[in-house]
């Protein structure tokens, strides 16, 4: 499985940017993608995760209301929506897989990622 972040750029806050990740390999009917992210000097947190008890797609509170994960399956990509981005948004956000929210960071599969940064 080979995952592929891009979209990633440097914008000011209040911004907006949409991260794109291609995932590509076989079989990937039962992977669940979600996204990470890294700033510097901290450690590796999640940004979207899927529930197993509900398959509805989890945010942590300080993303919540702000980043929206969707997918197109047909084009095995996935897409992270952020808008109103802050200067804390700033990491290399990955994606990976399998994003079930139980498993934490502990994915078989990460994305090389992609940097955002975003200026105040």
């Amino acid at each position: 499985v080979q995952l592929v972040e891009s979209g990633g750029g440097l914008v000011q806050a209040g911004g907006s940017l949409r991260l794109s990740c291609a995932a590509s390999g076989d079989p990937l009917n039962n992977y669940v993608i979600g996204w990470f992210r890294q700033a510097p000097g901290k450690e590796r947190e999640g940004v979207s995760c899927i529930s197993s008890s509900d398959g509805k797609v989890r945010y942590p509170e300080h993303v919540k209301g702000r980043f929206t994960f969707s997918s197109d399956n047909a084009k095995k990509t996935v897409y992270l929506q952020m808008n109103s981005l802050k200067p804390e948004d700033t990491a290399v956000y990955f994606c990976a897989l399998p994003a079930l929210c139980d498993y934490g960071n502990n994915m078989n599969f990460w994305g090389k990622g992609t940097l955002v940064n975003v200026s105040s």
